[in-house]
């Protein structure tokens, strides 16, 4: 990893408000081209926010975004997409009355003459979908409905993910699965952001880590740090 290249993502002092209410509080992290990086904290801490600001679905947005150099900060929402940008929300999002194939399909590449990753390479990562290819939307189980919808955004080209809790509540065999996914897309140069509340699921997928409280980050370190933080992630996180 060159740490000289520009950032794939780099937020500076950014303040969100959904409303009348003041969500982040001063943001300020850094995620370099092909990292894959956590966002830890408890509920309500402003990770999702976080992610959602960086799409501008959000109210306001003041500070700075920065998407492989370009500012983002006024931009629509559509515009930002368009610099690469895949986000996975929790909901997720499938589309019940199409198949699991016409899903996938669905969403166009975000750049002319710019193709994402191929059908077949999104059924080779993700065996359960190939076979439930033509089942309508509904009938997949959580877990498949979650790696359609990690699947769809890598259909468009996206190379920047951000990752919306994508293990919650899902069979251990589902999110081992989604694991090696992660492990091959940082194989293949893509840039992850994750936010996590299973932390043995992202202990050992990320280079590295931010802790969010209230809005901000309280804590920022890599991967080859995570035992000495231990005590600190406690205290924290109760994990």
């Amino acid at each position: 990893m060159n740490k000289t290249s520009t950032p794939a993502l780099e937020i500076k002092g950014l303040n969100a408000w959904y409303g009348e209410s003041h969500v982040l509080h001063g943001m300020d992290l850094v995620v370099q081209p092909g990292e894959v990086v956590t966002l830890l904290g408890r509920n309500g801490a402003g990770r999702t926010s976080t992610l959602r600001a960086v799409m501008g679905l959000t109210g306001a947005r003041k500070g700075s975004i920065r998407i492989n150099g370009v500012e983002t900060i006024h931009m629509p929402t559509h515009r930002i997409a368009h610099l690469g940008l895949g986000y996975c929300p929790e909901e997720r999002g499938i589309f019940a009355s199409l198949s699991c194939e016409e899903n996938l399909m669905l969403p166009p590449p975000l750049k002319a003459g710019e193709a994402g990753m191929s059908i077949e390479e999104i059924y080779g990562m993700f065996p359960n979908l190939y076979e439930r290819r033509h089942s309508q939307g509904t009938r997949l189980s959580g877990g498949e409905q979650q790696m359609l919808a990690v699947a769809r955004i890598l259909r468009t080209g996206a190379r920047l993910l951000l990752l919306d809790e994508i293990s919650e509540g899902l069979a251990p065999v589902i999110v081992q699965a989604l694991a090696r996914m992660i492990t091959t897309l940082r194989a293949k140069g893509y840039t992850v952001v994750m936010v996590e509340q299973n932390f043995r699921f992202a202990a050992p997928l990320a280079d590295r880590f931010y802790v969010v409280e209230h809005g901000h980050v309280v804590e920022r370190f890599g991967a080859a740090e995570l035992e000495a933080k231990m005590p600190v992630l406690n205290e924290l996180l109760g994990v």
